[in-house]
């Protein structure tokens, strides 16, 4: 029988490069959709593939239960797993294979793309220039001002990094903490979220999302936070109460907002931070860079070839319990 892959992330299909050709090399059936898939839609069509090379879909429980024993193999597009149940696929014996340390330095570059156009009030200058209108709005310079980068892994470091060339004060908030870093970037520890809240005049929200990350920016964390705090958000939508940080854009007390994710994707046409003042929403492209894109979805397919050939992945998310001991 002909190894079946469901191929479902939209920016490995959109984007051209060699990624294409290596998967296509294979001889493999590829049935390829346009993610982000729902539960409902991953049910109707589970079972019928050998392995799944996704992005952001649900699979959860029930399309597991569903796919096996058929799927052998998962293939993730990306690091973050949020929306794959690790545990129930674990206990089911299945590989889950991911791609960190490729997309850091791009979604770094976007992370100060939102941070300027919000602090220099560029993106509110060319909505004015968009209506024929020339107003001069004053903004903020960035050097000399306070970041606090909550996630310090791959993307938060270049983060920091470039921070550190823009003459702003670097500090962070990290269960897992780096010694030589800090040391190296000037990089001060704080010792829990709120006081990086506290004390910083832009945050960066890098972190995974998980139980205790999940509306993490709330009414409570907001009141704690600076006047005027910019805040941007390349992790998860879910991070930040919606409900909250809308109310307080209206107010004031958040001076800007920047984002990559939202709480739904693709989001309905009246999502209300499309309508909030100063705030800036991209459609989930901060990796999507055509040097990105070809190595993500590069080492995804290789991932996925080494499981088919019986050989380890590049990286893999879960241990399996036959590989508990290895």
């Amino acid at each position: 029988m002909t190894t079946r892959i469901l191929l479902s992330t939209t920016s490995y299909q959109d984007t051209p490069g060699s990624h294409h050709d290596l998967l296509e090399s294979q001889g493999w059936d590829i049935v390829r959709m346009r993610g982000p898939l729902s539960e409902e839609q991953m049910l109707e069509i589970a079972g019928d593939f050998d392995g799944f090379l996704c992005g952001d879909d649900m699979i959860t429980p029930a399309v597991i239960d569903k796919s096996v024993p058929r799927l052998k193999w998962i293939s993730k597009y990306g690091i973050g797993l949020d929306k794959i149940d690790k545990e129930y696929v674990t206990s089911k014996g299945i590989p889950i294979g991911f791609t960190p340390g490729v997309n850091h330095t791009t979604v770094s570059e976007h992370i100060f793309g939102l941070m300027i156009g919000l602090t220099k009030k560029i993106f509110e200058s060319y909505s004015h220039t968009s209506n024929g209108e020339w107003k001069r709005p004053t903004g903020n310079e960035i050097m000399g001002k306070r970041l606090g980068v909550v996630g310090m892994g791959r993307i938060g470091k270049e983060v920091i990094k470039r921070a550190n060339a823009f003459g702003m004060e670097c500090q962070a908030f990290d269960v897992f903490w780096d010694d030589d870093f800090e040391k190296t970037y000037n990089v001060h520890k704080c010792n829990d979220v709120d006081e990086l809240f506290a004390s910083s005049d832009v945050i960066s929200l890098n972190c995974f999302l998980d139980e205790n990350t999940t509306n993490l920016v709330n009414a409570e964390s907001i009141a704690g936070m600076k006047d005027g705090v910019v805040i941007i958000n390349c992790a998860r939508g879910e991070v930040v109460n919606t409900g909250d940080l809308v109310d307080a854009l209206h107010a004031g007390k958040v001076g800007g907002y920047g984002a990559d994710v939202l709480d739904v994707e693709p989001p309905p046409k009246d999502h209300p931070l499309f309508s909030t003042p100063n705030t800036a929403i991209t459609t989930h492209i901060g990796s999507r860079t055509y040097e990105s894109v070809v190595r993500q979805a590069t080492k995804a397919t290789q991932n996925l070839i080494n499981y088919v050939n019986g050989e380890p992945p590049a990286a893999q998310a879960n241990v399996l319990p036959e590989q508990a001991d290895e």
